[in-house]
């Protein structure tokens, strides 16, 4: 439950950088400001920070900047090379943080890099917990995101204010890396279910059903999954479902290929059979290759359709 004063729920730090302004980190940052935080924010896309300059953050002129007497860093970013270049890299953050700095990095990256981040952070006494999300850029405006967090559980209450801020679903999945372990876990059944649910909406319709009859028999019965429930492939079927848009807004074919990679890497580091996991991943690449991956992933529609 949301409490109407995180910043008095004893959260003594008050000073947060908020870098990645993205689809999902703007909204993100815009909840906290919108609970009372206090925010300073970096991102290579200037509009992005004129738009909360707007609705009182400080816009920064670098992530150094950005970070500069800061007590919280929360970060957003594409992929693994970008947390390790923010990070490690020339110029890191890690460098520049002070002792106890809490650090929540929420971008989806390979279980391998987070934890190398964890060692750095705790190296400098930096508090650092791999908090990746899902719920979408819907749960992101509504705040209602799902942390998957991995780091020291002590770690994660100190951050619980912030969480609950942004997100309304917070699980502590384990040690340094655990979260990313989850979010790949979790990215890698939706789709496979996106996939699924895809060629049997054309299937079915190509034998003479109503797309969105089916839609709604399927839902009801043992084939339903979330793809059917909230987010169905087939155009016109859910009226506000990227589908019925031309496959734009939402989750970009090209992050969930890149999020079915780190699944395979996590697989083979462990011996996983994964099948259903890798036949997936050649299909989002297939989607790449046709110049798809910056539309929606239920945009897999398309290659079960002539």
């Amino acid at each position: 439950m949301r409490t109407a004063h995180p910043t008095r729920r004893g959260l003594r730090m008050t000073r947060i950088a908020f870098i990645g302004l993205g689809h999902m980190g703007l909204p993100m940052a815009r909840n906290l400001l919108k609970a009372g935080f206090t925010l300073t924010v970096f991102d290579l896309v200037p509009a992005a920070m004129d738009e909360l300059a707007k609705e009182g953050a400080v816009r920064a002129s670098s992530a150094l900047d950005a970070v500069q007497d800061a007590d919280v860093v929360v970060s957003m970013l594409p992929a693994s090379r970008h947390v390790e270049g923010l990070y490690l890299g020339d110029n890191g953050l890690l460098a520049a943080l002070k002792p106890g700095t809490l650090v929540l990095e929420c971008s989806t990256i390979a279980p391998d890099v987070a934890r190398k981040v964890h060692q750095a952070a705790k190296a400098r006494a930096i508090e650092l917990l791999d908090a990746p999300v899902s719920g979408g850029t819907a749960g992101a405006a509504a705040g209602t995101l799902t942390f998957m967090i991995g780091g020291a559980a002590s770690t994660l209450e100190k951050a619980r204010s912030l969480f609950e801020a942004m997100g309304k679903n917070i699980f502590h999945a384990g040690p340094d890396g655990a979260g990313q372990v989850a979010k790949v876990c979790n990215n890698q059944v939706l789709a496979v279910q996106m996939i699924a649910t895809a060629e049997a909406m054309a299937m079915g319709v190509a034998n003479g059903l109503e797309p969105a009859v089916l839609a709604e028999i399927m839902r009801q019965s043992s084939g339903g999954n979330w793809a059917l429930e909230k987010y169905n492939p087939w155009p016109g079927v859910m009226e506000n479902a990227p589908a019925s848009k031309g496959y734009s807004g939402g989750f970009m074919a090209e992050l969930m290929a890149k999020d079915l990679g780190l699944a395979q890497e996590a697989a083979q580091a462990s011996g996983s059979s994964t099948p259903m996991g890798a036949l997936a991943l050649q299909l989002y690449r297939l989607l790449l290759k046709q110049g798809k991956g910056k539309q929606d992933f239920s945009v897999v529609q398309q290659l079960f359709v002539e």
